[in-house]
């Protein structure tokens, strides 16, 4: 145990974990197994598999709320989500609690070397991408974090490489990680109801080249290279994605599409993979693309091996996922768009006439991007769930009056097919959440499937 990392924490100290879910039940176990007194606390019900795992090891708990007994402790653990503002955490400062969060209190104990990958969008097929392709130059990796794998039941495991899913509320949290090479995938507005302001959330995102060796990586877009160095407390060699239809500076070091390759230019000009062999749909998929097989690169991976491992890669589900063609209709499920900037990614990347299914709980964004987007590339919209109204307010105010209102998905999908012709994408892309309608975004584009495969010829 690193006691200057953890607080001054030791064997035998009260833990109290906060959040009782996928993260929250893999510290619990870690932390029994490093000779913590463990509590677990939710404010909502813990699941029974929770439960199961959390009694074998002997941990008390408690649901549907947080007491004074989650304050018994010498220090708490955060599980992934658990904003500053939360009562428990406030009351924990107040009386000088230690508070830590899932980052810190797991790095002390990996072994593998350590990928991080943050964005506000492409970040599960980025994570997916980069595992795939080290798999298949003969590494022994794990995708983890919030990709669905905790990262503490990774703790002490003997992989080789961790490719670290994390999000913007981990890093918040986090003063003590180490990553080997870091990917911000793209930065723009989203969850700014948890962090309070767009500056905020960008500083949570753009710390994880804080948070990154000195002799590491860090690799993002080029138009954000300048804002993202004005955080930086240390020197840092960043690694620009440079999109050439709005590239401002040339620089000396980046990576580049050119002449339908993928190069990264350092100290020599270096040939990755053909554009052809990416199987993804959209251009926001290229760079999730060329960033991955930057990263590889830099893992020690030759340039064939890396194209080798692009060619097979397929698309995630949920992500411009190609459901199927009907009639000359083709299917996008891209279910994981909820926020606005995912959506209009997935529009300016998708050629062809389109009709996109909005809609679903909101995150408080401005949806006028959104509309000029959806004015910009489609022949139609359908609304549906608790931000239609809003969605259709910011259309309207744009001039764009081709928006229809459904009331399920069913219904949404009917009068998408309705209104195309062959030649035509059905898109849904919400821009939203799920929840008012879906127990999350794969319940949502699972339905969608069902919907699109139960239409007749």
């Amino acid at each position: 145990m690193e006691n200057k990392k953890l607080n001054g924490l030791h064997e035998g100290c009260k833990l109290t974990i906060i959040g009782a879910g996928v993260s929250g039940r893999a510290l619990a176990s870690l932390a029994v197994r490093l000779g913590f007194s463990v509590f677990v606390t939710d404010k909502a019900e813990i699941n029974p598999k929770t439960k199961e795992i959390i009694k074998r090891y002997g941990i008390e708990y408690e649901e549907r709320g947080h007491t004074e007994k989650a304050l018994e402790a010498d220090a708490l653990v955060l599980s992934s989500g658990i904003s500053p503002r939360a009562p428990i955490i406030e009351g924990a400062l107040k009386r000088g609690i230690p508070v830590v969060g899932e980052l810190d209190f797991v790095f002390p104990h990996l072994k593998s070397k350590v990928i991080g990958v943050t964005g506000t969008n492409g970040k599960t097929t980025t994570t997916s991408l980069i595992a795939h392709l080290l798999t298949n130059g003969g590494f022994k990796v794990e995708a983890v974090g919030n990709i669905g794998n905790a990262l503490a039941d990774y703790a002490f495991s003997d992989h080789e490489w961790l490719v670290v899913e994390v999000s913007s509320f981990q890093l918040y949290w986090s003063q003590y990680a180490s990553f080997d090479i870091s990917v911000i995938t793209n930065i723009a507005p989203d969850h700014l109801d948890w962090h309070g302001s767009y500056e905020e959330y960008f500083a949570s995102k753009t710390k994880i080249f804080n948070l990154t060796s000195d002799n590491g990586i860090g690799i993002c877009q080029a138009r954000d290279v300048e804002e993202i160095k004005k955080q930086l407390n240390r020197p840092l060699k960043i690694i620009p994605f440079v999109d050439n239809k709005n590239k401002v500076v040339d620089w000396p070091e980046g990576i580049y599409f050119e002449d339908g390759q993928c190069v990264l230019r350092d100290d020599s000009k270096i040939r990755l993979f053909d554009v052809s062999n990416v199987h993804l749909i959209g251009t926001h998929n290229l760079e999730n693309a060329a960033m991955s097989a930057v990263v590889a690169y830099y893992s020690g991976l030759d340039p064939q091996v890396i194209e080798e491992g692009i060619d097979s890669f397929k698309a995630l589900p949920h992500r411009c996922e190609e459901i199927t063609n009907k009639n000359g209709i083709r299917f996008v499920n891209d279910s994981k768009g909820t926020n606005v900037s995912s959506t209009v990614a997935a529009l300016n990347s998708i050629e062809g006439k389109k009709i996109i299914i909005l809609g679903g709980k909101g995150k408080g964004e401005d949806y006028g991007p959104l509309a000029e987007a959806v004015k910009r590339h489609t022949e139609a919209a359908i609304l549906i769930g608790e931000e239609k109204d809003k969605i259709a307010e910011s259309l309207s105010q744009r001039g764009y009056t081709n928006f229809y209102f459904a009331n399920s998905m069913e219904e949404a999908v009917e009068k998408a097919v309705s209104l195309a012709s062959p030649g035509y994408t059905v898109l849904l892309s919400p821009a939203c959440t799920s929840w008012d309608m879906y127990e999350n975004y794969k319940a949502r584009g699972e339905h969608f499937r069902k919907v699109v495969n139960e239409l007749t010829d």
